[in-house]
C-alpha cells in the first residue's frame, strides 16, 4: 500500500512541476560565475541557429530583429545548467557588440522534455541592419573554470539586403524604395530607339534610365516627373536612343528620392520587341482552311527567313569591305584620360561608373591612381603625375558636392580603401597642374566634370574658368569634346588658357 501511495505522489509531483522557461536581460560584461571555482559544469549547446524576423513596433514602421534559437544536450550535466549567455558582434561600417543572459526559471529534472524531444529555447531582441555580417556566440553558465577550455558554440550570419521579403519592411529600406514596384516595361521600337515605361513613386520625382548589353548602349537624361497634388503615382514613359542591338538588353532604372538621394535602390528590366498591331481573323469556317495551309505557310516563312538572313549577311560583308577600302573613315585611337578626384567622392558609385562611361561610350583609355599604386610608390606621386600629364590627352577633375552620409557604408570603406590612398593626390594634382596654367598651357588639356551643381569649392576656385560639364545632362557635348581632341591638336587649334 505504501508503494502505491509513493508512486501516486511521484506522478502528481511530476504533473504539477513547472517546465523551465527563460528570463533574459542584458549582461555586457563577464558573468559572476567566472569568479567561482566549480567542481562540475554543464556541457556545451547541441545546436545554435539564427534568422531575421519582423516585429511591429509602431504603425507603418517595422523593426527587424534577430531570432536566436538553441537546443540543449541530453546528458546528465543538464542538471547543473543555470543560464545561457548569447553575444552578437556586427561587422559593417560601424561595429556593434551586445550580450544577453537568459536564466532558466527552474532546475532541469529530466534530460529531455516530458513530452519528448530535446529542450529548445529562443530569444528575439538583437536589431538587424541590412547587408551586415554578424558573429553569434553562446555558452552555458556556470562557465568553465579559469584556465580551462570553455565549451561554446558560434555561428556566422549575414543579413540580407533591402529587397529581401523581410528586410524590405525596415524603415531605412522603405525610404530607399524597397516597397516601390516600378513595373518596368521596355520594348525595342526600332534599331535605334527603345521605349521604357515605369510606375513612379511618391518618394521622389527624378529618375534616369540606362540600357546595357554587356556595355552601355544608351541612357536617358534626368527625367523629372511632376505628381499632381494628392494623386497616386502614374506611369512615365521615355524613349532612349541606342547605339547597338537592344533586344534582350538590361534596363537599369535609377531613382533619386528625397530620403536616399544617390543611394536609392536601383531596379532592372529586360528589353523585348514592341508588339505589332495586326489584323484579327474572324472565328468562322475559314479556320479549317487556315489549318490546312498552316504547314505550307510555316515552310514558306522558314525559307523567307533563311533568304533574309543570307541577304543581311551579304550586305554586312559588302559594307565591311567598303569601310576597309577607305582608310580615312577609320576611327582615331582611343583618347588617353587621367581622372583625378577628391577623397570624399564615393569611389564605387561615382568614380567607377564614370570610368566605365568613359571607356564604353567615349572611347577613352582611363588612368586612375588606384590602378597604379605600385608605380606611384616607385616613382613618387609628383613624378607620377608629371609623367601622366605629358602622356595623356585630357586631365579631368571629377567633382561631386553632394556626398551622402551613407556613401561610406555603400562603398564599403575599410582599411586600405581607395579613400585613404587618394586623400592627398587631388590637392597635389590641383597645385601641380594649375601651376602649369600660369605658363599659358592650352585650356583644352583640362576639363571639370560634376554630377550635381556647378559650385566649385573655394580652395579649388581656380577650376571655375576651365570647361565644365554636368553629367548626365551634358553627356553628348562632353563625349563630342573628347572624341575630337586629336583633330583639335593636329589642326593647331588653341583655346584661351585657364588663369588663376
Amino acid at each position: 500500500m505504501s508503494l502505491v501511495l509513493l508512486s501516486l505522489a511521484t506522478l502528481c509531483w511530476g504533473a504539477v512541476s513547472p517546465e523551465p522557461m527563460i528570463q533574459c536581460g542584458s549582461e555586457p560584461g563577464p558573468s559572476l560565475e567566472w569568479m567561482v571555482q566549480h567542481t562540475l559544469t554543464p556541457g556545451d549547446l547541441r545546436d545554435l541557429q539564427v534568422e531575421p524576423v519582423k516585429s511591429s513596433v509602431a504603425m507603418e514602421d517595422y523593426s527587424i530583429l534577430m531570432n536566436v534559437s538553441w537546443r540543449l544536450r541530453a546528458d546528465a550535466s543538464i542538471h547543473l545548467l543555470k543560464a545561457t549567455k548569447i553575444c552578437v558582434t556586427g561587422k559593417s561600417n560601424l561595429q556593434s557588440y551586445s550580450c544577453v543572459r537568459c536564466n532558466y526559471t527552474e532546475a532541469f529534472q529530466t534530460q529531455t522534455r516530458p513530452s519528448g524531444g530535446r529542450w529548445t529555447f529562443s530569444y528575439t531582441g538583437f536589431p538587424v541592419e541590412p547587408n551586415t555580417l554578424y558573429f553569434i556566440g553562446a555558452h552555458n553558465i556556470p562557465n568553465a573554470n579559469m584556465n580551462e577550455d570553455p565549451p561554446s558554440m558560434s555561428v556566422n550570419f549575414t543579413s540580407p539586403g533591402c529587397l529581401n521579403h523581410i528586410m524590405k519592411h525596415k524603415k531605412k529600406c522603405i525610404e530607399a524604395g524597397s516597397l516601390w514596384d516600378p513595373n518596368i516595361t521596355a520594348c525595342k521600337k526600332n534599331e535605334t530607339a527603345v521605349e521604357v515605361n515605369f510606375t513612379t513613386s511618391p518618394l521622389g520625382n527624378k529618375y534616369m534610365a540606362l540600357i546595357r548589353n554587356n556595355i552601355v548602349i544608351g541612357f536617358s537624361n534626368m527625367l523629372e516627373v511632376l505628381h499632381p497634388f494628392n494623386n497616386p503615382p502614374s506611369r512615365a514613359s521615355v524613349v532612349i536612343p541606342v547605339t547597338g542591338e537592344s533586344e534582350g538588353a538590361v534596363v537599369q532604372l535609377t531613382p533619386y528620392f528625397h530620403t536616399c538621394v544617390n543611394d536609392c535602390i536601383r531596379r532592372k528590366g529586360t528589353v523585348v520587341l514592341c508588339p505589332q498591331s495586326g489584323m484579327s481573323f474572324p472565328l468562322d469556317s475559314r479556320k479549317s482552311m487556315l489549318g490546312g495551309w498552316l504547314p505550307l505557310l510555316l515552310s514558306a516563312l522558314l525559307v523567307a527567313t533563311w533568304v533574309l538572313a543570307v541577304g543581311i549577311y551579304l550586305m554586312w560583308r559588302h559594307n565591311r569591305t567598303r569601310k576597309a577600302s577607305f582608310p580615312t573613315t577609320t576611327l582615331l585611337p582611343p583618347i588617353k584620360v587621367l581622372v583625378v578626384y577628391p577623397s570624399e567622392i564615393c569611389f564605387h558609385h561615382t568614380v567607377c561608373y564614370f570610368t566605365e562611361f568613359l571607356q564604353n561610350h567615349c572611347r577613352s583609355e582611363v588612368i586612375l591612381e588606384k590602378w597604379q599604386k605600385k608605380k606611384i610608390a616607385e616613382m613618387g606621386p609628383v613624378q607620377w603625375l608629371t609623367t601622366q600629364k605629358k602622356a595623356v590627352d585630357k586631365v579631368i577633375f571629377l567633382l561631386s558636392n553632394d556626398v551622402h552620409p551613407r556613401c561610406d557604408g555603400t562603398c564599403g570603406r575599410s582599411e586600405g580603401s581607395p579613400h585613404e590612398n587618394s586623400q592627398d593626390l587631388f590637392p597635389l594634382a590641383f597645385n601641380l597642374f594649375c601651376s602649369d596654367l600660369r605658363s599659358q598651357t592650352p585650356l583644352h588639356k583640362y576639363m571639370v566634370v560634376y554630377f550635381r551643381e556647378a559650385d566649385t569649392k573655394d580652395e579649388y576656385s581656380a577650376l571655375g574658368v576651365c570647361p565644365k560639364y554636368h553629367l548626365m545632362k551634358d553627356a553628348p557635348a562632353f563625349c563630342t569634346e573628347l572624341l575630337r581632341v586629336k583633330q583639335q591638336v593636329s589642326a593647331g587649334k588653341r583655346l584661351t588658357a585657364c588663369s588663376l
